[in-house]
């Protein structure tokens, strides 16, 4: 018995945000000292750090957990399943639902039971839960279904990553221009007899001396003097963890698969900053002594941002569909998904299409 991927779904806002709109943002350093360059550089900088010109906000009206439904009845949708027969509904966000114009996350009752409620599933044994993983979040979710699922205590399971990272972004820190919305799902089936679906699976959470690198935080303008917090991460440090620790994670799950580095056809990776990732993947493939292979790792950042547990889910579905340029999936195709996030959290899966 194998766990396969049987539907997908996301749901992408409506909003662009380009990069242009931030011009007349008034952005401090973590002490509350204006930054000394012209906001137009401050820009170019960083769209060639990150990759990213524009990114995607939710309506007003929205909250996460009604994004999170949206991607699910695609991916229900695409299964062709039965709601009513889904054993567990899993989503992962790490901020809940936070309306517009408040500061105020609210995560009770939990996003999957609001998304159960949103669906109109009746049926009790439906179990809904959320996990708070950051960023690698949806994709523990996955490595959590399939556990169950090889138990024997589920057969189908949800799992959606939503996040509106738009609500708690401190609009005087540059880092706000990587945060984007999005909500991407995935319908996992139990296969008998199938060679397809999850082959391994790899996770690990550093915390010693990393637990705190992505943290909630006060405002960079010390003017507001507000109770409010946002959003806030040590980009340097983040930065230097994952290039040095996803690889082996990614290297260590793909071993464990027994499959040959050259017969992997696509790296889904976290969308998180284009230039980091370009180096893990460099740097994964350093580890057996290769070149990067060309379009092994297809890439949205540029036009979606950074929506965290949402980023791979939405790339997923996108490719999986034939909607990005250049990028394709097949039966039998091997591919690897693997995240970095607050914790600090890593994961990886290799999944056989």
């Amino acid at each position: 018995m194998n766990v396969v991927i049987t539907g997908t779904g996301s749901y992408i806002p409506s909003k662009v945000a380009t990069n242009e709109g931030f011009e007349k943002h008034n952005f401090y350093n973590e002490d509350g000292s204006p930054i000394p360059q012209e906001n137009t550089r401050i820009i170019e900088k960083f769209k060639a750090i990150t990759g990213i010109s524009e990114r995607r906000y939710i309506k007003n009206s929205l909250v996460t957990s009604e994004i999170a439904a949206m991607a699910a009845e695609k991916a229900l949708s695409s299964a062709k399943a039965d709601r009513e027969t889904l054993d567990y509904i899993i989503v992962a966000h790490n901020y809940g639902d936070v309306k517009h114009d408040t500061h105020q996350s609210d995560t009770v009752p939990s996003l999957a039971s609001r998304t159960k409620h949103l669906l109109k599933i009746k049926n009790p044994s439906c179990v809904a839960y959320d996990i708070l993983f950051g960023c690698p979040g949806w994709l523990e979710g996955v490595i959590q279904a399939y556990a169950f699922m090889k138990a024997g205590m589920a057969s189908k399971c949800l799992v959606i990553g939503a996040e509106t990272l738009s609500r708690v972004v401190d609009r005087h820190d540059r880092d706000s221009m990587i945060y984007s919305d999005g909500a991407g799902a995935v319908i996992l089936e139990a296969s008998e007899g199938s060679d397809c679906g999850i082959l391994t699976h790899h996770s690990a959470t550093y915390a010693y001396d990393e637990a705190h690198f992505i943290y909630f935080g006060e405002s960079y303008n010390l003017e507001l003097n507000e109770a409010r917090r946002y959003i806030k991460m040590y980009g340097r440090k983040i930065y230097e963890f994952a290039i040095t620790y996803v690889p082996e994670a990614m290297k260590l799950c793909l071993d464990k698969s027994g499959i040959p580095v050259e017969e992997l056809k696509k790296i889904f990776i976290h969308q998180a900053n284009e230039k980091m990732d370009e180096a893990i993947v460099q740097r994964f493939y350093k580890l057996y002594g290769k070149e990067t292979p060309k379009g092994i790792m297809p890439m949205t950042i540029n036009k979606l941002g950074n929506s965290s547990v949402a980023t791979i889910p939405t790339l997923f579905d996108i490719v999986s569909n034939g909607k990005l340029e250049g990028h394709s999936v097949t039966k039998g195709d091997v591919v690897l998904f693997a995240s970095v996030g607050a914790g600090m959290n890593i994961n990886a899966v290799v999944y056989r299409i």
